[in-house]
């Protein structure tokens, strides 16, 4: 699990609540069941009419980029694909067969299976390229689900505020309770404000976050993947890739033991 985004949300609760009690207040002002029940209640219903429900099965799988540690790391990604064409360019394209399959990215698997197959380099991009796309739409439906919620959730807080206001202005017979009453009327505007802040629209951007460090993963395996198939020296691989990373593309001594051995 990413630690950073319990961090950021904990950190949030903590200075709302820790500014409420700080001037004054008590925490059992802010916990209106009513109040969360209009606010979660009506923002879930709005979110559930708003999308088909295989859209709303996604939402696991949503939360789990969200809060999962991201996936593998570009640099890790170049050295896996700067190895296969050194094993490319030593033995021949088919030796790469058994070292795709024992690879944990199942695009970079699918790739390197096309070019073993002898697919036309022009046809393999246009494959990849068509799978990167459909990444990056399911992406972003992900992230329109909580964006949706960030927008619905405010508008709740201010319908649940108003039906506080009536109940409110229905009985002014008691007028010390007014403010109180006043008061738990505005909590689920709180509730509303907040949520879609703190939680749904964060969310949201995390997601697309995710979504484009995964994007340029896969742009990058698509460039070394054909890079492989044209036969390229894994030096230049290694320069080309290294693009994606915005790094230093300079000889390391890995890459001198990366020459020697094509050499030989």
């Amino acid at each position: 699990m990413d630690i950073t985004i319990i961090i950021g949300l904990l950190a949030g609760l903590a200075a709302l609540i820790g500014g409420f009690l700080w001037e004054g207040g008590h925490i059992g002002g802010l916990l209106q069941g009513t109040a969360a029940l209009i606010v979660f209640g009506g923002t879930l219903a709005a979110v559930v009419i708003s999308f088909p429900s295989s859209r709303l099965r996604t939402i696991p799988t949503a939360l789990k980029l969200a809060f999962g540690r991201g996936g593998r790391s570009s640099e890790d990604l170049i050295e896996a694909i700067v190895s296969m064409s050194v094993i490319a360019r030593r033995d021949g394209l088919l030796a790469l067969e058994q070292r795709a399959a024992d690879d944990e990215d199942p695009f970079l698997q699918e790739g390197i299976q096309m070019v073993i197959d002898g697919t036309d380099p022009e046809m393999a991009r246009q494959i990849m390229e068509l799978e990167i796309h459909a990444a990056e739409q399911k992406h972003e439906g992900y992230a329109k689900i909580f964006e949706s919620a960030g927008g619905y959730a405010p508008t709740m807080g201010i319908i649940g505020t108003v039906m506080g206001l009536i109940h409110v202005l229905g009985s002014l017979q008691d007028p010390t309770g007014l403010g109180p009453s006043i008061a738990v009327a505005f909590t689920a505007t709180l509730y509303g404000v907040a949520s879609a802040n703190i939680i749904f629209l964060p969310i949201a951007s995390k997601i697309k976050a995710r979504a484009e460090e995964e994007i340029q993963r896969m742009e990058l395996a698509l460039e070394g993947i054909l890079a492989i198939q044209n036969g390229e020296h894994p030096l230049i691989v290694r320069k080309k890739l290294a693009a994606f990373t915005n790094k230093d593309a300079a000889v390391s001594s890995h890459s001198r033991g990366i020459s020697h051995e094509t050499a030989e």
